[in-house]
């Protein structure tokens, strides 16, 4: 990793570095410009390859994202990428300044500024607003520093202080496949997830229930109808519709997540389960790790999922929702959606 410098060290070597000239059209430097924006980063991102010298056109053609960061990279012959500690550099997508994801078709997905006001005027101003998918993907959630199974690629919150002092519920962690649901749409993880047998169960329960879903909002939460890696059999039938979709969250139309209770009303009121809540209280990390267990209803325990109660924004995901996966979870080799398909059992 980069050392990080200060504003003036920052500004300073990138201009040095580039030779003082915009590193796009060759005219004189105007600005040191931060490739990520400095916001997405916990410690600033002042970074010698998070940084480009622009001229004022160029500054304000890359602000817009007209200019991409990639085109400014390779310009300034930038090898090392720097993205925020939450951001994951897949190869099926790139990011634009502002964190939005933009796929190989060029359609972009909002990000976690995008309804920020400085950033819907500057992305109105580049014309590119029309190319925003009005469908959201799920963040990926960053694991606690206490999590006992991650993969090469998660990521770790460095500290539970945001935590501190505020209530929080903590839910199980269930195995199935992350699924969004609109008025007018349903996807898995990806928004552009293509059909597979086992999620006609969950378009059905959706369709019974689109209609409920306000303009704009979206019910997230788990499907659960076929073996992923553990085989459920104790899924419990409540009063309410079938248990193989459980919520986890629910957004309304400024893309805020809604208060654990407004999660409940909606979810009495469209007549949907949530995933099991294991605690409900102030945020005590010794309560907290000893909710971690062999197994839960009869069934293995894959780990646990914590989030304060309290609404938050996109922005606000990766300081108010945080995992736990249990050491012994072993997740096998292959994707689920090779494996021959096995109905969860319903208790």
């Amino acid at each position: 990793m980069e050392p990080l410098l200060t504003r003036d060290e920052f500004r300073n070597a990138v201009f040095k570095r580039d030779g003082y000239k915009c590193v796009i059209c060759g005219l004189p430097a105007v600005d040191a410009h931060h490739i990520m924006e400095r916001r997405l980063f916990e410690d600033g991102g002042y970074y010698l390859s998070n940084g480009a010298s622009l001229c004022s056109t160029c500054h304000l053609n890359a602000e817009m994202t007209t200019l991409s960061c990639e085109e400014i990279r390779e310009a300034a012959g930038i090898k090392n990428i720097i993205l925020p500690n939450h951001l994951y550099g897949d190869n099926d997508y790139v990011h634009d300044k502002w964190a939005n994801i933009i796929l190989p078709t060029g359609q972009r997905i909002i990000g976690e500024l995008f309804h920020d006001e400085s950033v819907q005027k500057i992305l109105a101003r580049g014309g590119v607003l029309d190319q925003f998918s009005k469908y959201v993907k799920y963040p990926r959630t960053l694991h606690l520093p206490f999590s006992e199974k991650r993969g090469k690629d998660d990521r770790v919150l460095d500290n539970v202080d945001h935590f501190v002092g505020r209530e929080v519920v903590a839910t199980l962690k269930m195995d199935g496949e992350n699924c969004t649901w609109y008025r007018d749409y349903t996807h898995a993880r990806s928004i552009n997830s293509g059909g597979h047998p086992t999620r006609k169960m969950n378009k059905g329960l959706w369709s019974q229930v689109a209609y409920d879903i306000p303009e704009g909002w979206r019910v997230c939460g788990e499907d659960l109808y076929a073996k992923h890696t553990i085989h459920y059999k104790n899924l419990v039938r409540g009063e309410n519709r079938y248990s193989y979709y459980r919520v986890f969250s629910i957004w309304n139309e400024k893309n805020e997540c809604l208060s654990w209770d407004d999660t409940l009303d909606w979810c009495e009121l469209l007549k949907l389960q949530t995933v099991p809540v294991l605690y409900r209280g102030p945020w005590d990390e010794k309560i907290i790790r000893g909710l971690n267990q062999p197994e839960y209803g009869g069934d293995p325990f894959e780990g646990f999922v914590v989030r304060v109660t309290d609404s938050f924004t996109f922005a606000e995901f990766r300081k108010s929702v945080a995992k736990f996966v249990r050491g012994t979870f072993e997740i096998k080799h292959g994707h689920w959606t090779q494996q021959k398909i096995e109905v969860n059992g319903v208790g």
